[in-house]
C-alpha cells in the first residue's frame, strides 16, 4: 500500500519513520527506535504481540501504541488519497486512555440445565466431568430415563432468574424430583411452587424466550435445542466458566448528583427506561447500578442529564480528546469533509477488515472511530465532533443488534434539532445497520457530502461529562455557519427553561428544596423564586412536587443561558410581623388566609384580636397567645371518661333496691 510520509508528518507530532517490512528485514530498526524508551505509535496491529516482545527483551519501559492503517486506510480504492486519514488514525491511537476498572466474578462451576427433551440430560453428560451439573426438565418432561444417574434431575418451570455469573438466584414453579424407580418415561414426586435455587451457570436449551437478556448477562448461556452444533458451543463456553473473572466497571456513578427522586417523588428515569441488561434499580433518592450485571453498553451514561452515571471504558473527556486528536490531524495534514464512523471491535472491526480485503475499502474521507459500544456515544462526543469540523457522523450497528439501541436513537434526535438549527443542514446524521460489506460500502457512498463546520474549533476536553457538553456547544456555536440564541429540542432533551403561572404560584418555594441541580433557587433578603437556566436538567421534579401545579417545562437549548443571570420566576413584598416588623412570609399569601379566615373559622370568632396571631411571626405569636389566655390552634379536646364516671353513671340509675333499671 502506498505511504504518505509528508502527509503524516503534516498531521502527526514528532519523528515519522516510514518502512515496508518493519516485522522482518526491517526489525532492526524497530528495535532501535524503540530503544530510546519515548512514546511510540506502531502503524501495525498484526504483529503487535511481535513488537511488544521484541520491545520488552530490549527492556523498554514505556508503553507501545498501535493502529491500523492498512485494513482501514491503505487497503482501498483511495489508497492514494489515505496520507491524511493515516495521520488521523496514528494521532488518535497516540491519544493514551487510562484503563477503565474492573470487577470480579466467583464461579464455583454449579450449573443449571434448563430444557425439554433429552438434549438437556445429554449435555449433563458433557459436562459431568467438568461441572457440577444440576438438570431440570420443563414440564411435562415426557423423556426417558437415563441409564444410570449422574447428577440431579427434576422437572419444574423457571419463573425467576436473577442474578449474574457466580451468583444466580433461580425460582421453580411444578418442581419435583425424579424417582429412581422411572421405567418408561420418568416419574416424579409431589410438586411444589417457589422452590429456589442458587447457581453459578444458567445453560438454557429450552429454545423459548430468553430468561434474562441472553447476551448481556454474563453466564447465562442459551442454544438452539435442535441443534447440536449450537448445543456443543454453548457446552464448551459452559465447561470454562469456572474460577475468577474479570470485567471492566463500565459505569462510574455518583449517587450525589443523581436527580432520579426527592421526597418520594419521582423526577428523571431515563437510565432506568434504557438499561436494557436491568443492571439499574431505584435506591431512594437516586439509582444503583449493579456492577456485575451491567453489559456496558453504555445508554444510561448518554441518557443522564446530569454526569452522575458517566462512561469509564473510556471517559466522556477521554473520548472526545480522541475525536479531537483524530480531526486536528485529518485536517493538519490536508484531510477534507471528514466522516467519522462510528463502530465497535466485534462487529465493525471485521465488516471494515472484509471491505478491505475482498472490495474497495473505505473511501479516504470516511475516518473509522473504534469504541466499546457504539451506544456509548453521547451527545457531547457528536457537538464536540461538529465542533471539530466534521462534515457527518455514521453510526454502525448489526443488522439486528444484540439489545435495545433506544438511547442511540434518542441521542440522535436531540443533537438533529441542534445541527439542524445552527445552519448545518440536514442528514448529518445516521445510523448503518447491516451485517454485509457491500451494506455499508453502498451507505457510505450515497450519503451526502455535506459542507464541514466553516470555522473548526480546537478545543481540549477536560472537566466531567456536563461540562465537557457545555464547553462543547458553546465551541459548536461560535463555528456554526448560521448560530441562533435559541433551539426548542424535543420532550426529554437535558437543556431547558422553567415556565410559571405567577396568578397560581404562592411561593411555597417546595420546587426549591427539591431541584436537584440548584436550577431553582429562592432569595433570602425577600420572597422570590429564581431560576438559572445552565442549571436545568429538565428532571422535572419540580414539576411533580409543584401543590399548586403550575409549573411547565420547556425543553430548548439557550446559548445564552451560561453566562446569563439568574432569572427571577416571581417575586412579591414580604409580610412583615405586625409586633416586631421582622418579615416572615408572603405578603399576598398572608392577606389571603385571613380573609378566608375572618368570620369563617370558629377558631378566630369571638374576638377581633384572634386574626392578629396569623399576622405575626411565630415568636411573637406565642406570646401573644399567652397573653390573650386563648388556644388558637385547636377546639377544645373532647372529655376524657374514667372509670369512675362510668360507675358514678351506673349506679344513679339503680333502683333503691340496688337492682339495675
Amino acid at each position: 500500500m502506498p505511504l504518505d510520509a509528508d502527509a503524516i508528518r503534516r498531521g502527526c507530532r514528532g519523528e515519522v519513520t516510514a518502512a515496508t517490512q518493519l516485522c522482518g528485514a526491517e526489525l532492526g530498526r524497530f528495535k532501535a527506535v524503540a530503544a530510546e524508551d519515548g512514546p511510540l505509535t506502531v502503524a501495525c496491529t498484526q504483529q503487535a504481540a511481535l513488537f511488544s516482545q521484541v520491545a520488552s527483551e530490549n527492556n523498554r519501559a514505556n508503553s507501545i501504541q498501535f493502529a491500523n492503517i492498512r485494513e482501514t486506510a491503505g487497503w482501498s480504492g483511495d489508497a492514494d488519497r489515505a496520507g491524511p486519514k493515516m495521520a488521523a488514525l496514528l494521532a488518535a491511537a497516540a491519544e493514551v486512555t487510562a484503563p477503565a476498572p474492573m470487577v470480579q466474578l466467583e464461579s464455583s462451576g454449579v450449573i443449571l440445565i434448563y430444557g425439554r427433551d433429552e438434549a438437556a440430560i445429554e449435555a449433563g453428560d458433557l459436562l459431568k466431568e467438568h461441572l457440577d451439573v444440576t438438570v431440570l426438565i420443563a414440564p411435562p418432561a415426557a423423556i426417558a430415563p437415563p441409564r444410570s444417574v449422574d447428577f440431579p434431575i427434576a422437572k419444574g418451570r423457571i419463573t425467576s432468574v436473577k442474578g449474574h455469573l457466580g451468583a444466580f438466584d433461580v425460582v421453580v414453579d411444578d418442581f419435583a424430583e425424579a424417582a429412581p424407580s422411572s421405567r418408561r418415561a420418568l416419574t416424579f414426586g409431589k410438586s411444589r411452587n417457589n422452590a429456589r435455587s442458587s447457581c453459578d451457570i444458567v445453560l438454557d436449551l429450552t429454545g423459548g424466550p430468553a430468561l434474562v437478556p441472553a447476551d448481556l448477562r454474563d453466564g447465562y448461556l442459551r442454544a438452539d435445542p435442535g441443534s447440536p452444533a449450537a448445543i456443543l458451543q454453548a457446552v464448551l463456553k459452559a465447561r470454562d466458566l469456572v474460577g475468577t473473572f474479570e470485567k471492566p466497571r463500565y459505569i462510574t456513578f455518583d449517587a450525589g448528583l443523581c436527580a432520579h427522586s426527592r421526597s418520594k417523588r419521582t423526577g428523571c428515569t431515563r437510565c432506568l427506561d434504557s438499561c436494557p441488561a436491568g443492571a439499574i434499580t431505584p435506591a431512594g433518592n437516586h439509582v444503583a447500578i449493579d456492577a456485575n450485571i451491567c453489559a456496558g453498553c453504555g445508554q444510561c451514561a448518554t441518557a443522564c442529564p446530569t454526569g452522575a452515571a458517566s462512561y469509564a471504558l473510556p471517559a466522556e473527556d477521554a473520548l472526545v480528546r480522541k475525536l479531537r486528536a483524530m480531526l486536528l490531524a485529518y485536517r493538519q495534514a490536508g484531510g477534507e469533509r471528514a466522516i467519522v464512523l462510528v463502530h465497535d471491535e466485534s462487529h465493525g472491526a471485521p465488516l471494515i477488515d472484509a471491505l478491505s480485503r475482498f472490495g474497495d475499502g473505505l473511501p479516504a474521507n470516511v475516518l473509522p472511530f473504534a469504541v466499546n459500544e457504539v451506544t456509548q456515544i453521547g451527545l457531547e462526543s457528536i457537538i464536540a465532533a461538529f465542533g471539530y469540523g466534521v462534515s457527518a457522523v455514521r453510526f454502525l450497528l448489526r443488522a439486528k443488534p444484540r439489545h435495545d439501541v433506544s438511547g442511540l436513537t434518542r441521542t440522535v434526535a436531540l443533537a438533529d434539532p441542534i445541527l439542524a438549527g445552527l445552519g448545518f443542514g440536514q442528514a448529518r446524521l445516521s445510523v448503518i445497520a447491516t451485517d454485509d460489506p457491500d451494506g455499508l460500502i453502498e451507505a457510505l457512498r450515497t450519503a451526502p457530502a455535506d459542507a464541514p463546520t466553516p470555522r473548526p474549533a480546537s478545543f481540549r476536553a477536560v472537566g466531567g461529562k456536563r461540562d465537557v457538553l457545555r464547553f462543547a456547544l458553546a465551541e459548536l456555536h461560535r463555528a456554526a455557519p448560521a448560530p441562533v440564541d435559541v433551539i426548542p429540542l424535543p420532550e426529554g432533551a437535558p437543556f431547558g427553561a422553567v415556565e410559571i403561572d405567577t396568578a397560581g404560584c404562592t411561593l411555597c418555594l417546595s420546587c426549591v428544596s427539591v431541584c436537584p441541580t440548584s436550577a431553582l433557587r429562592d432569595d433570602p433578603e425577600r420572597p422570590a423564586l429564581r431560576f438559572v437556566e445552565d442549571s436545568c436538567v429538565q428532571c422535572g421534579l419540580c414539576r411533580t412536587t409543584c401543590p399548586e401545579k403550575v409549573i411547565t417545562l420547556v425543553p430548548q437549548i439557550d446559548f445564552r443561558a451560561s453566562r446569563a443571570p439568574t432569572r427571577v420566576l416571581k417575586e412579591e413584598e414580604p409580610f412583615c410581623c405586625i409586633r416586631c416588623g421582622k418579615p416572615f412570609g408572603v405578603k399576598s399569601s398572608i392577606e389571603r388566609v385571613v380573609a378566608k379566615l375572618e368570620g369563617q373559622h370558629w377558631m378566630y370568632s369571638g374576638s377581633a384580636q384572634r386574626l392578629d396571631a396569623i399576622k405575626m411571626c411565630g415568636d411573637c405569636r406565642v406570646g401573644f397567645v399567652a397573653e390573650q389566655g386563648f388556644e388558637s390552634y385547636g377546639a377544645p379536646g373532647p372529655t376524657v371518661r374514667t372509670t369512675d364516671d362510668y360507675l358514678r353513671d351506673r349506679n344513679a340509675k339503680k333502683d333503691p333496691d340496688g337492682r339495675s333499671g
